[in-house]
């Protein structure tokens, strides 16, 4: 298993209880994502350079990688 930081939730997760979104955690080498909904059913793991390349050209949908 891979040691991650502290879990948090996005800042648009709504309002309430707050548990319509993604939760995510960093290392220094990952990123995990889960959903906080079923928070025990597993993470989606990444090493920390794709994830950043991924949220990147979500930022940037025209730019070519």
């Amino acid at each position: 298993m891979i040691p991650l930081g502290i879990w948090r939730k996005s800042s648009y997760s709504g309002e309430g209880d707050g548990n319509d979104c993604v939760e995510i955690a960093r290392s220094s080498a990952y990123v995990a994502i889960r959903d906080s909904k079923d928070p025990a059913h597993g993470a989606l793991t990444f090493p920390a350079a794709a994830f950043t390349a991924f949220v990147e050209a979500l930022k940037h949908p025209t730019k070519t990688l």
